[in-house]
């Protein structure tokens, strides 16, 4: 009976701390700041029972968000110090990514030995993600030109920021920046894309091999493409640990007080990516007839991961073993969520679309319809093969800049608040990716709706 109270005891130390943070911010009563701090982490210490009790990872993840957070706040001192927990999860999530990318997609091509069905999910994969994309990219305009976040603000009188200058980029550099010349150079660096051509390709030549020279190879990458999977089970334990230091780290060296500070901004982009979700990415669920409910949970955790850590690439691990759970067939998830993370970054090139505008409109540039359809039109191009780690739009944003001879100082205001902008951004990549897989596995008629569906069978 005690441990079925647990949910209600949390729920009412959180609604309690919140009540007395509320009645001290506003100055309703003055409360002092031990008492405040002790009462949040008596709300915190009920969160953590309900955690044991719940022996769910997600609210573990979901929690030590919490728990960072209020270290952040509490003492910015020793969160800096813990970024490096976040940084070592990191690490380990970009040492799964490709090996697994290499063994599902080699394994997932040359094992099904249906080149036909390779280059059908590629067109049916690019026709859809420059859709959504495109989408996306005319509501970052529509509400920037809205909200016009960007007028009216002055030029700081000095810049404390200094970021690399970046050279605009031509179609030339773009088409050749998605071929690897070094598969050793792409895993170093972490290009995806170019891992996932190579893989492509290899996989692709393994199905033309003949039985007795293709069986070990085969074997072998479904081996490891299993390894990779148990590998990343293990990673995901510290998880809880890294989520949350990486939530102290912003926290402790942004402080509370920077939700305040460029508030237009944020909440444009927040509400232009709840638009983007709620107004298209739903829809199409409903029509494709993905299960909602089971979709939902299956996202939860590396949506909160990719929230957390602000990368993409942290997430990719979980949510590929999370749709195949749910009953996307592994040679679907294989292809399409890598190619997603270069061709389909539905928040990133929402976010590009109205950064882009609000530089213009900071440094006081009226740009037409037309003149805007332009930058809209060059994002398509170059955010495609935007890298799926922390702030990679940024230097999309200072190309773009570069290109159309806009000012750099705006972007530095961005800077300010680019942390939390990532975290909403990063978040939409993940559910599109993710939705988009389920949507591919529909349209081949692939989609096991009863989900844990075993995709490996013998060679």
């Amino acid at each position: 009976m005690k441990l079925k109270r647990i949910p209600l005891i949390a729920l009412v130390a959180i609604f309690i701390a919140a009540l007395f943070t509320i009645i001290s911010h506003y100055k309703i009563l003055v409360i002092d700041e031990p008492v405040l701090i002790a009462v949040r982490w008596l709300a915190i210490s009920a969160l953590i029972a309900f955690a044991l009790q719940k022996k769910s990872l997600t609210t573990w993840i979901l929690i030590s968000m919490v728990v960072g957070a209020e270290i952040g706040n509490d003492f910015p001192e020793i969160a800096v110090n813990l970024q490096v927990l976040s940084k070592v999860f990191l690490k380990m999530i970009k040492t799964i990514v490709a090996p697994l990318l290499f063994a599902t997609l080699v394994y997932g091509i040359a094992g099904h030995s249906d080149l036909k069905q390779v280059g059908r999910m590629g067109w049916k994969s690019l026709v859809y993600f420059e859709v959504v994309t495109t989408i996306a990219l005319f509501i970052g305009l529509f509400a920037i030109n809205i909200s016009k976040a960007g007028v009216g603000i002055k030029p700081p009188p000095v810049l404390n920021e200094t970021l690399q200058a970046v050279e605009p980029q031509t179609l030339t550099d773009i088409i050749l920046h998605i071929f690897p010349e070094n598969i050793a150079k792409s895993i170093a660096e972490g290009q995806v894309l170019q891992i996932v051509i190579f893989s492509v390709l290899f996989g692709i030549a393994l199905a033309m091999v003949k039985e007795e020279k293709r069986r070990p190879m085969l074997k072998a990458a479904e081996s490891l493409s299993e390894v990779m999977f148990k590998f990343t089970n293990i990673v995901m334990y510290f998880a809880p640990i890294g989520v949350g230091a990486a939530i102290a780290f912003t926290v402790g060296h942004m402080g509370l007080g920077i939700l305040v500070n460029l508030f237009q901004l944020l909440a444009t982009l927040y509400v232009a990516l709840i638009a983007f979700l709620v107004l298209v990415l739903l829809p199409i669920g409903l029509f494709v007839g993905v299960p909602i409910k089971k979709f939902l949970k299956a996202i939860a955790e590396p949506v909160s991961i990719a929230f957390a850590t602000t990368s993409s690439e942290a997430a990719l691990p979980r949510a590929m073993e999370e749709m195949e759970k749910l009953g996307v067939p592994r040679k679907i998830v294989a292809f399409v969520i890598p190619t997603g993370y270069s061709f389909n970054l539905d928040g990133t090139t929402l976010y590009l679309a109205l950064a882009a505008i609000f530089v213009a409109q900071a440094a006081g540039i009226d740009m037409s319809f037309g003149q805007q359809l332009i930058i809209v039109f060059t994002l398509m191009l170059t955010s495609k093969g935007v890298a799926g780690v922390p702030r990679a739009s940024l230097i999309i944003l200072l190309g773009t800049a570069a290109s159309f001879n806009l000012p750099v100082w705006p972007i530095f205001i961005i800077l300010g608040i680019d942390e939390l902008m990532d975290m909403a951004r990063t978040s939409v990549n993940v559910i599109g990716n993710c939705l988009a897989t389920v949507v591919i596995a529909k349209w081949e008629g692939e989609f096991n709706e009863n989900g844990n569906s075993p995709e490996i069978v013998e060679i």
